[in-house]
């Protein structure tokens, strides 16, 4: 494991923490646009919990890689489908945040299947 997995890794796991909390604390700025886009308030805390579940797993990963892994998989995915949220919700100057927090998972799953 290279020095630059970890530091992505962690800095993934940070932002995906950081998005799970505020979704679970229910921050404005954050369950606004989950409305605007049609997302059912029911389904906010579980989105929170997924994210939080994302970001302990890519924490884990950095001792049982497989983990690792399988949580970059599922939070790439979680986000994938936030774009195809944005996307149908035509607020297309909002698809870059939910790639902000893309990117760094998907580049400690490359570094990682790389190493």
């Amino acid at each position: 494991m290279s020095v630059a997995h970890t530091a992505v890794t962690v800095l993934g796991a940070l932002m995906v923490g950081f998005s799970a909390c505020s979704v679970l604390a229910g921050a404005e700025y954050v369950v606004k646009p989950l409305a605007d886009y049609g997302v059912p308030r029911a389904w906010w805390t579980w989105l929170g919990v997924a994210k939080a579940a994302g970001a302990l797993g890519l924490l884990a990963g950095l001792v049982v890689p497989a983990v690792g892994y399988a949580a970059a998989v599922g939070v790439v995915l979680y986000f994938l489908g936030a774009v195809i949220t944005v996307v149908r919700a035509r607020a297309y100057a909002h698809v870059p945040f939910p790639l902000l927090y893309l990117a760094p998972v998907a580049a400690s799953l490359a570094l990682g299947l790389a190493s």
